[in-house]
């Protein structure tokens, strides 16, 4: 009966191992974010995580480095207008459940693509 039990494992091993990586094959390093200010006036955002920073011209999209750190954003209006704050970083749940079964999340933590912003953001401007 160990035997069985054995063979099974193995089995089951070598299935887990060939499966391996696909949340780091399907998912892409970075990620596009659409911005606009709130009020609907032009202007422009830096935006920075650990993984980079981007200059944007707002209202515009980028595409941003996937990390498990909030994207923070510094923004003026072409008036002269400020906006700072900041955008987290959320687990995908696909992508949560390929790292966790997948590649026991060993890959993704390293390259942060299990991680996702929202696809828009709406940046507040008074």
């Amino acid at each position: 009966m160990s035997h069985f039990i054995m063979n099974k494992f193995l089995v089951s091993f070598i299935v887990l191992l060939m499966f391996a990586g696909c949340a780091t094959l399907t998912n892409d390093s970075n990620t596009p974010i659409a911005l606009a200010f709130s009020d609907g006036s032009k202007g422009s955002c830096n935006l920075t995580n650990k993984r980079g920073s981007w200059n944007v011209n707002i209202p515009g999209q980028v595409d941003v480095r996937r990390s498990d750190d909030s994207l923070r954003y510094n923004c003026s209006s072409e008036d002269g207008r400020t906006a700072f704050g900041a955008i987290t970083s959320e687990w995908g749940a696909k992508q949560l459940a390929s790292a966790v079964f997948l590649d026991f999340g060993i890959v993704d933590a390293i390259t942060d693509k299990h991680r996702k912003y929202t696809n828009s953001f709406v940046i507040p401007i008074q």
